[in-house]
């Protein structure tokens, strides 16, 4: 069973796409919204597996909802605008859906979803990240994903970064998030007034760093959560830039 909501501020849409579910017992609507901000609330209490997104709506268009929700599930794009989807979401999107549609096409889009999910969530995310991004040069927030869902981990939120392998993962107060990118590519998203490497293996929040520990020829920094970080002989000069 999988959890759908529907979202498109006209009726006849709503309407439209709950008749079409009908053959699909396995997707269960539970929730519908005719706004942006209706929209965010109900994806971020249901976190639902699938949601019928419209793009123009009053509040917040169909973008800025993706901006605010925790995290990213499997997303179809119902609009009459093929400016928006022809372009913007052939590549990334899991499908769209250019009103009117047959339910033939429906059909085919559902078919998408259930074909490859985890497949349909690797060409969401450059999506997700793209509109997670702002003016500012570096991100607020990182997706990591979770299972079938795309998460999103506040930057503020992260207290180390811990290499894993070709992966990365984010130890944050509340858990660890594996990141599908390296702890190097990490590190050049991130400020580096408050993010420094002090291993090939890690990176600290400098926000949450309690006490260094000074020995003749290393250091160890310990964080907030009681984490203890060696650091590198090949790190050192950072270390010494911020204790002398």
């Amino acid at each position: 069973m999988q959890k759908v909501i529907i979202i498109d501020d006209e009726a006849a849409g709503r309407t439209l796409i709950r008749q079409y579910l009908d053959a699909y017992p396995a997707l269960i609507v539970v929730g519908e919204a005719n706004n942006g901000v209706d929209a965010v609330r109900l994806i971020n209490e249901y976190k639902p597996d699938l949601i019928f997104l419209d793009v123009q709506m009053p509040g917040l268009t169909g973008f800025d909802v993706l901006k605010h929700i925790d995290e990213i599930p499997q997303i179809i794009f119902s609009t009459a605008y093929d400016q928006y989807a022809l372009q913007a979401f052939e590549v990334h999107a899991v499908d769209y859906l250019l009103k009117p549609y047959t339910r033939d096409r429906f059909s085919q889009a559902i078919q998408r979803v259930t074909d490859s999910r985890m497949g349909n969530l690797q060409k969401i995310q450059p999506l997700a990240e793209s509109l997670l991004s702002t003016a500012t040069t570096y991100p607020e927030k990182i997706l990591v994903q979770t299972g079938n869902r795309l998460v999103t981990v506040a930057v503020a939120d992260i207290l180390r970064i811990e290499a894993e392998g070709d992966y990365a993962t984010l130890v944050t107060a509340t858990g660890r998030h594996l990141s599908n990118y390296g702890i190097s590519a990490l590190e050049s998203k991130l400020n580096p007034s408050h993010f420094l490497r002090v291993h090939r293996s890690d990176i600290i929040n400098l926000h949450v760093v309690r006490e260094i520990q000074k020995y003749p020829s290393s250091y160890d920094v310990t964080l907030q959560n009681g984490d203890v970080v060696r650091v590198s002989r090949s790190y050192m000069d950072k270390i010494r830039e911020l204790t002398f």
